[in-house]
């Protein structure tokens, strides 16, 4: 196929009149370094992206960024003979979208290091419905279980159960016939929660409440925490003996106020997941387990919102704002 000299793409970045979001038509030859330059098919929205496309959000390391941290299409030219032309590839983390131009244009450079093959049972759009956010959840329900999370040992929360990382972490612990509680501040999305796999649905007042107790009542056998500050400290005072919680998260703040009890009279396990800079190999191995054990039933035929660039800013505002629900997905040739 002929590659066109441009790429129409959404930028962030510093102009004479402040920090702007602007359409351009993007030089291929400034896409960045790399050995492989996909056509971009879908790209996901991401509250990190919501953070790069703002200046407070500190998050953009070149001036201008193609934003986008996660994008999934097919090869046009590669000098690494692992990666075809014409093949299907998956790429976010790293760099991407922060200090490398990502996802948000019709074609992006990236380095073939950076890159998973698409796995059998999977496509661009399906890719992109689980996404950065999806692979967090993946990695935290492989956490938890590598921990000793077994199936009929109790409920396992998942908090800020409506967000991208949240939604599909309902899905897979659902899959893997855990009973999950869902927590959010968006009772009117009771009904999708129990569609994607959610047993039962509990208000995030009560999972962010602050509380004097070191320890309260034992109701979790895991959690997965997508928010952070409050919430999870509420999660370690509930936290069964011996169980764990991954966290991910910080849209409910940084800091954390909690005590050293759950941790040394019940042996609570806290959980790290970092999605970015995952190792390759292991990235590989966690979307062959997303292509199949880990693959949320809904998947195929949940209906998914799909907006092209100029919808882009007003999408990235509603996400800063905790007001989208589920995954959205970036068509930039729309």
């Amino acid at each position: 196929m002929n590659t066109p000299n441009t790429s129409r793409a959404f930028t962030v970045g510093k102009t004479d009149s402040g920090w702007a979001r602007k359409i351009v038509d993007m030089p291929i030859d400034q896409l960045g370094d790399g050995d492989v330059l996909i056509q971009v098919e879908y790209s996901g929205i991401n509250f990190k992206d919501g953070l790069a496309s703002t200046e407070a959000g500190r998050i953009a390391r070149i001036d201008p960024l193609i934003g986008g941290v996660d994008l999934a299409g097919k090869v046009v030219e590669s000098s690494n003979a692992n990666f075809k032309v014409g093949s299907s590839v998956i790429a976010h983390g790293y760099d991407i979208g922060v200090a490398h131009h990502g996802g948000f244009s019709q074609y992006a450079r990236v380095q073939s290091s950076w890159l998973v093959p698409m796995p059998a049972g999977l496509d661009s759009r399906t890719a992109m419905m689980i996404g950065t956010a999806g692979y967090t959840a993946a990695l935290s329900v492989d956490a938890l279980e590598k921990a000793g999370l077994k199936p009929n040992t109790g409920p396992v929360l998942v908090t800020g159960a409506t967000g991208g990382v949240g939604s599909v972490a309902v899905g897979m612990l659902a899959l893997r016939g855990y009973e999950v509680v869902a927590s959010t501040g968006k009772p009117e999305t009771a009904e999708w929660l129990k569609q994607i796999g959610a047993n039962e649905i509990i208000d995030r007042a009560e999972t962010s409440a602050e509380s004097p107790k070191p320890l309260e009542r034992e109701r979790w056998a895991g959690a997965v925490d997508c928010v952070g500050g409050a919430t999870l400290a509420y999660i370690f005072r509930t936290m069964k003996y011996g169980c764990s919680v991954a966290a991910s998260g910080l849209t409910g703040g940084t800091g954390l106020s909690t005590t050293v009890m759950p941790f040394i009279l019940r042996g609570v396990n806290l959980l790290g997941i970092d999605s970015v800079q995952t190792p390759i190999e292991p990235r590989k191995a966690m979307w062959q387990r997303i292509a199949t054990d880990l693959k949320p039933t809904w998947l195929e035929t949940q209906n998914v919102e799909i907006i092209g660039l100029n919808d882009l800013s007003e999408q990235l505002d509603k996400i800063l704002a905790g007001k989208m629900r589920g995954r959205v997905l970036v068509n930039p040739h729309l």
